[in-house]
């Protein structure tokens, strides 16, 4: 009997199993091979064209010593835990408003979800005349009488990651509160009509009930996100080109500078082998939390 149902179970859904061998095929060849020849070749001191002379770790030992990738690594930390708080913090509280039933909520909607449509470079761009000294922010406020009010963040090499983390928010919150809405609308309604019964105030009830409730949520937003972090470039060469300085230098475009304009292939085959590493460290634990718990369960 078992070997007539295995038959079976292997030719179901037989179409859309053939139909799906490109796509599988485009994965591995594309994202596997291309990922297995980055990490052998940055074990190789390549130039201007990639060369198999292997000079084991040395790429590593260069790119960890190298000031700027480690400018580039305390940039996007610094970006990337206040993006994530500040992201899931607005994002939540604006589903939760979202979620009372407000009128017009579609336009509302929609309004938060929009930016995320844009591209990075469209937003840099936006937000670099938002803050340009000479006729954005700082412009109209000493206009209306205040000469000596002070606004330059793509300017000012202390706080300019802090005007990259405005643009950021700016364009992926909105995504956040699509998903945080998500999940509350997920939520049964005998939950709510059990708290406000047992007189658990509003605050309890989010913290408590709701927030442990909408975990898979949570753990997707997270993913998301964070998976864009690591990979910012565009916003920030729209935005300051990784200026003043290196003071807004990160990751992505250190790969950038060095594969396609220092010509050193090897250094920029280092520095994304890292940055791969870190997206594994990401998705590796989401992948067993989320597939590993339910074969268990």
């Amino acid at each position: 009997m078992a070997d007539q149902v295995r038959p079976s179970r292997l030719f179901k859904n037989l179409n859309a199993k053939i139909a799906s061998i490109p796509m599988i095929l485009t994965a591995v060849v594309v994202f596997l091979g291309g990922t297995a020849w980055t990490i052998l070749y940055s074990f190789t001191d390549s130039k201007l064209l990639p060369r198999l002379r292997f000079v084991g770790l040395d790429q590593y030992e260069r790119l960890w010593s190298a000031p700027r990738w480690l400018i580039s690594i305390e940039n996007l930390a610094v970006y990337g835990v206040l993006a994530l708080i500040f992201s899931f913090g607005i994002g939540f509280m604006l589903a939760a408003l979202l979620d009372q039933k407000i009128r017009f909520e579609d336009a509302f909607r929609t309004i938060f979800l929009y930016p995320f449509a844009l591209s990075f470079v469209v937003t840099g761009l936006v937000w670099q005349w938002i803050l340009n000294p000479d006729f954005g922010v700082q412009h109209i406020v000493r206009s209306l009488g205040w000469s000596s009010f002070t606004f330059d963040p793509l300017y000012n090499a202390d706080i300019v990651i802090y005007g990259l983390l405005f643009a950021g928010l700016w364009q992926g919150t909105g995504l956040v509160m699509c998903l945080m809405l998500a999940g509350l609308r997920g939520i049964d309604e005998d939950v709510w009509k059990a708290a406000r019964v047992d007189g658990i105030p509003t605050w309890k009830t989010y913290l408590f009930i709701v927030i442990p409730m909408m975990r898979p949520v949570f753990i997707t937003a997270l993913v998301i996100v964070t998976s864009g972090i690591v990979k910012l470039y565009d916003l920030v060469v729209a935005m300051t080109g990784g200026g003043p300085g290196q003071a807004s230098e990160v990751p992505a475009k250190y790969v950038y500078e060095f594969m396609f304009r220092a010509q050193n292939l090897g250094q920029g085959f280092a520095a994304s082998t890292m940055m791969l590493v870190t997206v594994a460290i990401i998705l590796i634990p989401w992948a067993y939390l989320e597939f590993g718990g339910k074969r268990r369960g």
